[in-house]
């Protein structure tokens, strides 16, 4: 390759090159303070990404990918959870991201359900750990990390998804942040691994929405968002105007309101403002009405063999509703239908509603074609569907009509994060790893603690089976 070959991004189109300044405002961020909230959140985020991995570590795309990387090997760097296996960085996040998306029981972002927390946990576990970091640097990464990635994909909601795009196309830069933070990259470096990160990963949501596609692309957000940051730390060069250049990553995507990605850095933290813990497994955009259809049975003290219909009130449910009938944990995970149906039925939607017997229950099943969604909802206030929960209405047979609205579910930013519920949410889904009641018990101490860490070895080694 020649000198001018080499240097061809010197001369890059003119622009705003939006991928510097977010890359200036990281690396000084990172050696400046956090809010304490947003490194709690983190902490937060982090426990739920290893409860979910925990419920996920034996579902076949889970073992299928974790099977492969062990065969493949390599430097034993980070902690495969939930094993003894450990694999070089890039292929233990990999793994461990798999797993925690597999289970549907990860956080995620209220604006697009984005699951940026499952990468940048994932991704700055492995880091940190094949540098021998502690766990205040994790946490200040995944902050920083989610920040970022945070940002992007609001600039892509609906675009992004109306193109056909999963949120892995936007949670690949909280791996590359998050791991560039760790990294220690100047500014430049940070703006390569930005870039590299855009150009690194598709991912199409017809494909996450119906089969194991959807963990296959988490796997794949946290790989190539890792080892962005470790190309550009060795000096790999890509395009620093790819953000913003025209028929580059925003315009690809469809990119609305792209001026606000980079507006008031440092203003408010998305990990505070859009964060959501998931305390009932499947999709988010969900949770809030089986809430409301929960609530709604209960006002109501209602009867399955009494219930006429069951109306479904929010406007992104118009596109966005799922199986009708699922049968597995894919289908359960993506139908809004079952939802309403199984929390009306059981006064709630909780994790064993994820589990074949639920979804054979014949009293949920009952209800399911008596489930309807509501053609005229009232509009959105603004572009971001999954913000703002809806309606659920059952009209019984004699007529009576019981409703209830939740615009947030537990467990999300609007409504506050616990952690009593963090803790409920890893004592009842880590056991299904196998791993041992005082290991369990360990670990999650080792989480509350974590900024206390010197070596964030210490939490995977309670992991470690």
């Amino acid at each position: 390759m020649n000198e001018q070959q080499q240097d061809r991004t010197a001369d890059a189109p003119a622009g705003t090159r939006l991928a510097e300044t977010l890359a200036a405002f990281v690396v000084r961020a990172a050696h400046g303070e956090l809010p304490p909230l947003a490194l709690e959140r983190a902490k937060m985020s982090l426990a739920s990404t290893i409860a979910s991995a925990a419920a996920g570590v034996s579902i076949p795309s889970a073992r299928i990918t974790r099977e492969m990387e062990i065969e493949e090997g390599g430097a034993p760097e980070a902690a495969v959870w939930f094993s003894s296996a450990r694999l070089p960085a890039r292929s233990a996040a990999r793994v461990n991201a798999v797993a925690s998306d597999a289970a549907a029981s990860d956080d995620s972002d209220l604006r697009s359900i984005a699951h940026i927390g499952t990468i940048v946990s994932t991704t700055s576990m492995a880091v940190a750990q094949k540098l021998g970091l502690g766990g205040m640097p994790v946490l200040r990464a995944m902050v920083l990390g989610y920040e970022i990635a945070g940002r992007i994909d609001e600039a892509l909601t609906p675009g992004r998804m109306q193109r056909g795009f999963h949120g892995s196309v936007s949670t690949v830069f909280g791996g590359a942040v998050a791991a560039g933070t760790l990294l220690a990259l100047d500014e430049a470096q940070m703006t390569q691994a930005i870039a590299l990160a855009a150009t690194s990963i598709g991912g199409l949501a017809i494909a996450a929405d119906t089969s194991w596609a959807r963990e296959y692309h988490a796997g794949l957000s946290a790989m190539l968002g890792l080892q962005a940051a470790l190309a550009a730390k060795r000096g790999f060069r890509a395009e620093p105007a790819v953000l913003d250049a025209p028929r580059g990553f925003l315009s690809a995507m469809n990119g609305q309101a792209v001026e606000d990605i980079a507006c008031d850095l440092g203003a408010s933290w998305d990990i505070v403002t859009d964060m959501a813990i998931k305390l009932m497994p499947g999709g988010h955009p969900y949770h809030a009405i089986a809430e409301a259809a929960a609530n709604a049975a209960i006002a109501g003290d209602v009867a399955a063999e009494d219930v006429d219909r069951i109306i479904l009130s929010a406007a992104q449910l118009l596109n966005l509703h799922g199986p009708t009938h699922p049968t597995d944990l894919i289908g359960a995970a993506h139908s809004v239908i079952y939802f309403a149906a199984a929390a009306v039925a059981d006064r709630g939607f909780r994790w064993e509603h994820i589990e074949p017997a639920k979804m054979a229950d014949p009293v949920i099943r009952s209800l399911l074609d008596r489930v309807a969604i509501d053609p005229n909802p009232a509009p959105l206030p603004d572009r971001f569907p999954h913000r703002h929960g809806g309606t659920v209405t059952i009209v019984l047979k004699d007529g009576r009509r019981f409703s209830h609205t939740c615009r947030a579910p537990r467990g999300s930013s609007p409504r506050g994060v616990e952690w009593s519920d963090v803790d409920a949410k890893y004592r009842h889904l880590v056991p299904m790893s196998g791993l041992a009641p005082q290991a369990i018990e360990a670990s999650l101490a080792s989480l509350h603690a974590f900024e206390t860490l010197n070596e964030v070895s210490e939490l995977a080694h309670f992991l470690a089976r």
